[in-house]
Order: C-alpha cells, then structure tokens, then sequence
C-alpha cells in the first residue's frame, strides 16, 4: 500500500535541530517511520530540498511532488490540516489530519474551504473536544479521532520519586503566564525558597532584560526552546507541570509530563480535559487556587508522591505510537 503524507513545513527526515520542530511535524515524521516499518511504502512530502530514502520511507519535496503528481499513485493521502493536495489526486482515499480549530472564515481566507467540500474526504481529529468544535457544514464523509501519541523520547522512561520542588511551564503560548509568575513572585518564593519555575517554550526575548533579571531573584528560569531530551532530563527531576488549558486542541505537553511521572495543575480547560482525572492532576478553579496547589504538592510524603508519579507513568502508556499506530492501521486497512 503506497500512503502518502502531506506536511507542507519546514524539515526533512533528517533534521538535526528536534527543538526547531514543531508538534505537528514531529507527529507526521514519527508516524511516517514507524509505519514505514509495517508493510506500507510511505512517503512523506515536506518542503525540504531534494528526496531522502530510508528502506520503505521517502521524503519527497512538495514542489517536486506537485510537479509530478500523475507519476504518482497513492492508495491513502494524510494531509495535516492542508486540504489542497486533494485536488490534485482523483483516485486516492483522502484524510484531513486536524490539529488544529477550523473556522469557517479562517478556512475561506486561508482558500481550504472548496478543497474541503469539493473532494470526498474523511476527517482524523486529535481529540473529542476538537471534533465538537469544526462544524457539520464540512460535510466530511467520515469522522476519526485518534489521540496524538508520545514522542519515543518519552517512551521507557525509568520514574523517580526523589523529586526537587521545580515546577514546569512548557506551553508554548503566554496566555495565564503572567498571572502564574506573579503569584510565584508574590506567595510561592516566599513560602519555600528553594521553589523553581522553570519556563519553557517562550521566547526569552519577549521579556525585557529588567523583567529577567527579576525572574532570576525568585528562581524563575526562562529556558526558551530546547530540544526533547532536555525537557525530559527537567520533568524527571521534577515535581510538577502547569498547564492551564487554554485553547489545547489536544495537549501533548500533558501526555509527555505524565510519561515522567508528572501530575500537572490545570484549569481543565478545552482537550485537556479529557486527559485529566484526580490521579494524574490537580484541578484547580482560580488564580488563587495555585499557590495552595504548588504548596501541597511540595508537602506531599513519599507514598503520596509515589502513587501519583507511578499513576501518571502507566496512564501515559496509552499514549506510546505503538498503542496509537493500532487506530491508525484500523482505519488505513479498511
């Protein structure tokens, strides 16, 4: 079976620098390896520069494929989020990867709304949440949803309990940030000294040097982008991940906490909400629920500490790419 992946971002099966890729790219470069390892020829089209052969994967240039699309036949077509690659294939099975909300004035301005209704397609959303918020006018012929799935950097990882009062903010968007960093300032540094944030995922260069230096007083460090590795080496030594839920069309951040042994402190918000229980996070309902939040968990004693960490653990191994790949055959062998 010849399966086209359509992933029209910068990078190739090559990329050196993880860090510099995002969610969406990481997905459609691990799923198109891992598949390739079963009996499908894979290719998986992305702007590089020229194609790259790894045994049954192929890496092919968009342009290059574009060019060339009738030399071409694929038996399935997985694009992410990008619709238009359907209009240029007749005889393939067609499914829109959704990561992402799709509205309709955003999909008629960004010319993905005929490409959508014009050609027969079937929709894989990476959450309930976000499958509730695309509307029926669609019309897709079928409807999927299939979880996001674990980086292997996350996978078999040995948990800790000894764990050091640091706390992980690794989203990737500022909303809720200042109001966190503010009571960490405030309350948190001032309860327990010895407390860290350590932030990543935003831009040091959104914060002036004044407001960074500040952030240094009270053991908040700004990290940036870093690559998986280095995350992972930060979760593992730590007590606990804050992810709001803010606008989380899925959260893989949440899976990769838990994959450490990570309970995160969560307003349970949009997709979140459905990776969340009273053994994997601590749900709160204000601002002013964090700080009491932080503190607990710091008290925690080592079987209360031990029972969350070794929950979130197996909790995450629903999420390994070999548990999600089984979703994805279902549907491609069908």
């Amino acid at each position: 079976m010849n399966i086209l992946f359509y992933c029209p971002f910068n990078f190739d099966i090559n990329s050196p620098n993880i860090k510099s890729l995002g969610g969406i790219e990481s997905l459609n470069l691990e799923l198109s390896k891992y598949l390739s390892q079963s009996h499908y020829k894979i290719f998986l089209a992305t702007n590089c520069k020229k194609i790259i052969k790894k045994k049954n994967l192929i890496n092919i240039p968009i342009n290059l494929l574009l060019k060339n699309i009738s030399s071409y036949k694929f038996d399935k077509i997985i694009s992410s989020n990008d619709p238009s690659i359907f209009n240029h294939s007749k005889d393939s099975k067609n499914f829109l990867w959704i990561h992402n909300k799709l509205p309709l004035e955003k999909a008629i301005r960004k010319k993905k709304f005929f490409s959508i209704i014009r050609n027969k397609i079937s929709a894989i959303f990476v959450s309930n949440y976000l499958l509730k918020k695309t509307s029926n006018i669609y019309n897709f012929k079928n409807k999927f949803v299939i979880s996001n799935f674990l980086d292997p950097t996350f996978s078999n990882i040995k948990t800790k309990i000894d764990r050091k009062p640091y706390f992980i903010w690794s989203v990737q968007r500022k909303v809720g940030l200042k109001e966190i960093l503010n009571i960490w300032i405030k309350k948190i540094f001032k309860y327990n000294s010895k407390a860290k944030l350590f932030v990543f995922g935003i831009d040091k260069k959104s914060f002036t040097k004044k407001d960074i230096k500040t952030f240094l007083n009270y053991n908040i460090i700004l990290k940036g982008r870093v690559s998986k590795k280095i995350l992972k080496t930060h979760y593992n030594i730590s007590m606990g991940m804050i992810c709001l839920g803010y606008d989380e069309t899925f959260c893989i951040n949440a899976i990769e906490a838990f994959s450490c042994g990570l309970p995160i402190i969560t307003f349970g918000l949009t997709a979140v909400d459905e990776l969340i229980n009273d053994k994997n996070s601590f749900k709160i309902f204000e601002f002013n629920d964090f700080d009491k939040t932080i503190l607990k968990i710091i008290n925690m004693n080592k079987n209360q500490r031990k029972r969350y960490t070794y929950y979130c653990y197996n909790f995450s191994k629903r999420y390994r790419i070999k548990q999600i790949a089984l979703y994805w055959k279902k549907i491609l062998n069908s």
